[in-house]
C-alpha cells in the first residue's frame, strides 16, 4: 500500500474526525484529503509527473502537511528541508535531486528564491501567503494553487515500491546525501512503530519536532495511518504553553529528544497528573541517558517511557520496552517488531554476546540506497544472511547482552550526532576557514548527556588577531543550520599534524578525549 492511501482510507472512515490541530487551525480527514487532491492537481498542470521531486521548505505549519500527501498523490516524491538551512545548501539539495517543484513559507522567500535561481530543474515554485510583487519574487501562491486544482484529473500514482521520499543526511564528505526510502519502507518502519506504541484513533499525539525531521515527520505519517489526531507546534521554545496545550487537547502522546527532555526536566510543578491523559512519552536522536529517564519517570508516574534508537537510512532501529527499563537502563533495547539488529566484526560474522562490533539492521524498513551515490550505498548496504537481500550497516558500534539487548558505543567514522541529526564536521569546519581570523579549524564531538554529542571546534586564529568564542559562533549561525553551530569553541596555538602535515582529526580528538 502507498503511504497516500491510508488519508484516503481514514478520510472515508473517520470524515469528520479531526486529524490535524496547527495553531489555531483545525482539519478533518476529509479536509486534508480534498486540500491535498487541490493542491496535488494544481503540481499536474503546473508540469509536475510522477518520479518527479519536490522540496518542501517549511517548519512545522499545516501547509506542509497538505504538501506531503498531495507530492505521494501525484506519484512524485518528497524532500523536506530544515527551516534553517541557508541558501548554499539548499541550492545543492534542489541540484542534486533535480527537483522540479519548490514549495516554501513566505518567511523564507529570500533565501528560497536565492536557492531556486541556482537550480535551474527547479519550474514550479509555490509560496505561502501573499507577499506582494509575484513579478520580483517569481513565486506562485500556495493558497491559490488550492483553489484552482480540482478540475484537473490525478494521475495513477504508482505502487509501493516506487520511491516516495528523499530524505537529505549530511555524509563524511561534507556533502548531504539523500536516503531512498520506498512507500514500502516507510510503511513498514511506521507499521512496526504504531505497533510497540499501540497506536490507535483514540490517541491524540502533540508534535513539536520540525517535520523536516524524519522523527517529525514519521508523526504526521503515523497518526494519519492510525486515524488519530495530531496536534502540531512549532516548537519547544514554551514549555509550559506547550503542556497547557496537551492538556487542553487531551494529549496521549508526546515524541520528544533529549534537548526537550532537559527543558521538561527544569520545569516546576509538573506532577504526575500534570498532563492527566498523557499515556506514553518516546524519545529517539542521541539515547536517553540512565539518569534521564530514572527523573522522567517519576515526573510523569503514570506515563510510559519508550526509549529508542534509530538510522534516517532505516527510520527506526531498536526500541526498548518500557517494563525492562529498570532492568537494562542503559540499553536502547532490540530490533523493533518485524525487523532483526545483530552486531558483526570486521568480516561480517556475527559475534558473541559482550564483543564490541558494527550494528546490522534486517527488515524491509532499510533504505534502497543513497541517491546517485553508488560508492555510499555499497558501503551501506552489503549482502546479509542470504544472497537475495541487502541489509543496513550502520556505522555504529555496539554490543549486546546475554539476553539479546543492544547497547551503543561509539561511532565509526567522524560523522557527529547531535540533536538527532547527523553533522559532518568537514562542513562546519568549511564554514569556520571562510572567516578571515581563523587559520586553521578542527571539528569534533563531545560527550554530552542531553544532546548525546556536542559539536566543539578547536581553532587557531591568524597573528593578532582579536576574536572570542561569540562572535565565532555568530559567524556559524549565519551560514549553518542552529543544531550545526558549535557549542564550545577552544583556542589554541596549533593543532596535531600527521607525518605528511595534514591536520589530524583523530589525533585532535584523542586529546580532547584523553583531557576529559
Amino acid at each position: 500500500m502507498r503511504i497516500e492511501q491510508s488519508l484516503r482510507n481514514n478520510a472515508i472512515h473517520f470524515s469528520d474526525k479531526t486529524a490535524l490541530i496547527a495553531g489555531s487551525r483545525r482539519f478533518t480527514y476529509n479536509e486534508i484529503d480534498r486540500l491535498s487532491d487541490r493542491l496535488a492537481a494544481s503540481l499536474v498542470s503546473c508540469g509536475v509527473e510522477r518520479g518527479n521531486r519536490v522540496v518542501i521548505y517549511m517548519d512545522n505549519c499545516w501547509q506542509a502537511v497538505i504538501s506531503i500527501y498531495a507530492v505521494f498523490k501525484v506519484g512524485a516524491v518528497v524532500s523536506l528541508v530544515n527551516p534553517s538551512t541557508k541558501t548554499e545548501k539548499l541550492a545543492f539539495i534542489l541540484n542534486n535531486s533535480r527537483a522540479t517543484a519548490l514549495l516554501a513559507q513566505s518567511r523564507l522567500l529570500e533565501i528560497a528564491q536565492a536557492a531556486a535561481k541556482e537550480a535551474p530543474s527547479v519550474t514550479v515554485k509555490l509560496v505561502t501567503e501573499e507577499t506582494g510583487n509575484r513579478t520580483t519574487c517569481h513565486f506562485g501562491s500556495f493558497e491559490k494553487a488550492l483553489e484552482g486544482g480540482s478540475a484537473v484529473a490525478l494521475p495513477d500514482p504508482g505502487i509501493d515500491i516506487d520511491l516516495a521520499m528523499l530524505i537529505y543526511t549530511s555524509g563524511s564528505t561534507g556533502f548531504p546525501k539523500g536516503v531512498m526510502m520506498t512507500h514500502r519502507s516507510v510503511n513498514a518502519a511506521a507499521g512496526s512503530i504504531t505497533t510497540y506504541l499501540e497506536n490507535t484513533p483514540d490517541d491524540v499525539i502533540m508534535c513539536v519536532v520540525p517535520v523536516s525531521f524524519d522523527y517529525g515527520l514519521y508523526q504526521v505519517l503515523m497518526s494519519i495511518r492510525t486515524g488519530a489526531t495530531l496536534v502540531l507546534e512549532k516548537s519547544f521554545a514554551f514549555p509550559y504553553a506547550i503542556m497547557k496545550k496537551m492538556v487542553e487537547e487531551k494529549v496521549t502522546g508526546f515524541p520528544i529528544v533529549p534537548t526537550m527532555a532537559a527543558l521538561i526536566l527544569q520545569m516546576k510543578d509538573i506532577g504526575p497528573d500534570a498532563v492527566p491523559n498523557l499515556r506514553y512519552i518516546s524519545s529517539t536522536a542521541a539515547a536517553l541517558h540512565p539518569s534521564v529517564i530514572s527523573r522522567l519517570r517519576q515526573m510523569f508516574e503514570n506515563t510510559e517511557i519508550h526509549s529508542m534508537y534509530g538510522l534516517t537510512e532505516c527510520k527506526r532501529c531498536t526500541w526498548m520496552p518500557p517494563e525492562h527499563l529498570d532492568r537494562k537502563p542503559a540499553s536502547v533495547g532490540k530490533a523493533i517488531p518485524g525487523t532483526e539488529a545483530y552486531v558483526v566484526d570486521k568480516d561480517g560474522n556475527p559475534v558473541a554476546a559482550g564483543i564490541t562490533g558494527e550494528l546490522v539492521i534486517r527488515g524491509a524498513h532499510v533504505m534502497s540506497g543513497y541517491w546517485e551515490n553508488p560508492e555510499a550505498t555499497a558501503r551501506a548496504l552489503r549482502t546479509g544472511r542470504h544472497p537475495w537481500e541487502k541489509v543496513l550497516y550502520t556505522g555504529d558500534l555496539f554490543y549486546a547482552d546475554e539476553e539479546g539487548y543492544l547497547y551503543f558505543v561509539s561511532r565509526k567514522d567522524d560523522i557527529i550526532k547531535t540533536r538527532g541529526e547527523k553533522v559532518s564536521p568537514r562542513e562546519i569546519e568549511n564554514v569556520l576557514y571562510a572567516m578571515p581570523e581563523i587559520r586553521e579549524a578542527v571539528v569534533t564531538g563531545i560527550t554530552d548527556p542531553i544532546l548525546g554529542s556536542a559539536i566543539k571546534a578547536l581553532v587557531v586564529t591568524v597573528a593578532d588577531a582579536n576574536v572570542s568564542e561569540k562572535e565565532v559562533q555568530r559567524h556559524c549561525a549565519r551560514h549553518l543550520e542552529d543544531f550545526m553551530v558549535p557549542h564550545v569553541i577552544e583556542f589554541r596555538s596549533h593543532l596535531l599534524k600527521s607525518d605528511n602535515g595534514k591536520i589530524s582529526h583523530r589525533m585532535n580528538k584523542d586529546t580532547l578525549e584523553a583531557a576529559q
